[in-house]
Formats: structure tokens, sequence, C-alpha cells
């Protein structure tokens, strides 16, 4: 069905209708009447195939429309094959995620990136635990560092309502690596920045009378090298 198609999708011979052509070969391009060009396709036992009919004068080619067809078609499959689509994968935190829950999900996360999708991470927030926002960031800074090697933040933890969005790329490949000095710098800024937050989740929990153990809380802690250079 699709070969009839793009037989009809071009004129050949006879079909073409103007009074003259352009015809472009290996040496290079040529105007002449059209019945010239038919008379140079028969000689070389060849077909006249008219390629840029909107062109002035429309543009031919002397070759065989069968293997013209096979070339157009062999060339439709590379595009084809060059277009990834590109999925947005979804990685879901509660508020009370354990360790086991989130190292499960982390290896799901790795499988998505290098499939060469998107992950889309998100904590969601219940009842009173939305005080809690900053542990949620925490966290998702955490996951995000641990998939540095994998994907690349689009995305920095942001709020959106009772969920707390995070989203990553796949990174290309050949993507230059930074200097291992630049690298520590913003590994110290970034330590300080997750201890400032930790300190003050700590403080809120204990005006709560909230524990501190368990849950999305442990992940906070182990969130504290989490990096906001991951956004590159």
């Amino acid at each position: 069905m699709k070969n009839d198609k793009m037989k009809t999708q071009y004129r050949v011979n006879e079909q073409i209708r103007a009074r003259e052509v352009r015809v472009v070969g290996e040496d290079g391009a040529q105007v002449m009447p059209t019945r010239q060009a038919l008379e140079m396709a028969r000689q070389m036992e060849v077909d006249l195939v008219e390629i840029s009919p909107n062109a002035q004068p429309p543009v031919c080619r002397l070759i065989d429309y069968s293997k013209f067809l096979y070339q157009q078609k062999k060339h439709q499959k590379e595009m084809k094959q060059k277009q990834v689509k590109v999925e947005v994968k979804e990685i879901r935190f509660g508020p009370q995620t354990d360790e086991h829950d989130y190292q499960f999900k982390l290896k799901h996360a790795k499988e998505f990136l290098e499939e060469g999708n998107k992950v889309r991470a998100y904590v969601f927030f219940r009842g009173r635990s939305i005080l809690f926002k900053e542990q949620g960031e925490v966290l998702l800074l955490r996951f995000a560092n641990d998939l540095e090697e994998f994907g690349k933040v689009e995305q920095l933890p942001k709020l959106e309502g009772k969920k707390m969005f995070l989203y990553l790329a796949p990174k290309k490949a050949g993507v230059a690596k930074k200097s291992q000095q630049k690298l520590d710098r913003e590994k110290r800024e970034a330590e300080k920045a997750a201890t400032e937050k930790l300190s003050a989740v700590a403080t809120d929990s204990e005006e709560l009378d909230i524990p501190a153990s368990g849950g999305l809380f442990a992940n906070a802690k182990n969130g504290s090298e989490a990096l906001e250079k991951l956004k590159k």
C-alpha cells in the first residue's frame, strides 16, 4: 500500500507535463525541452523522473524508476530510525519513603534514563506532611545526585500544590566532564546548603514534637550531599 502511494507521488516519462525541465545529474544541471530529456532517457535505457514539480522549470533525474523508489524508501526508513521517541517516566515518593523503597525506585530511574527516556520524580505530601516540604526537596536532590551519571536536571525540585516535582533528562554521549577542582567546590557548596536545610528541618521537627527517625526524614539526612550543581 505504501509502495503504491509512493509510485503515484512522482511523474515519470510521458506523465511529465512541463514543456521544459531541468535535468540534474552527476555533471550538474541542464535546462532542456522535455522531449529532449525523454530522448536522453530512452538512449540511456532509464526513466525521466520529476523530483521537484514546483520548481521553475521542474527538476528531473535520469534514473531507473524502480531504483529511485528503492532509494526513497531506504531514506525514509533511515530517517524514521533516527527519530527517537522520548517518553516521560514517572517516579513517585510518598511522605514515608523508606530506604529500601528509595533504592528500588532509584534502580528503575536508572533504567529509564539508560533507555533514553526522561524521568519525572515527585514527592506527594498529605495532610500535615506539607509542613516538611524541605525534606522532600532534599530527598529529590539526593535522587538527582545519585543519578548524575545517567541524567541531567531539567528542573530542580519545585512545589506545585501538594506535589514537589523534579525533572531529569538522559545525558547525551560525549558530554565533557567538569574539572575535579570545580566538582569539589560545587560539592562543598551543596553540602553546606543541604546542612542548613537539614538544620531547619530538625528545628521544625522538635517544635512540632515529631520523631526524626525513619521514612522521609531519614532520606533527608542521607541527602546531605545532594548537589544543586546538577542543573547544567
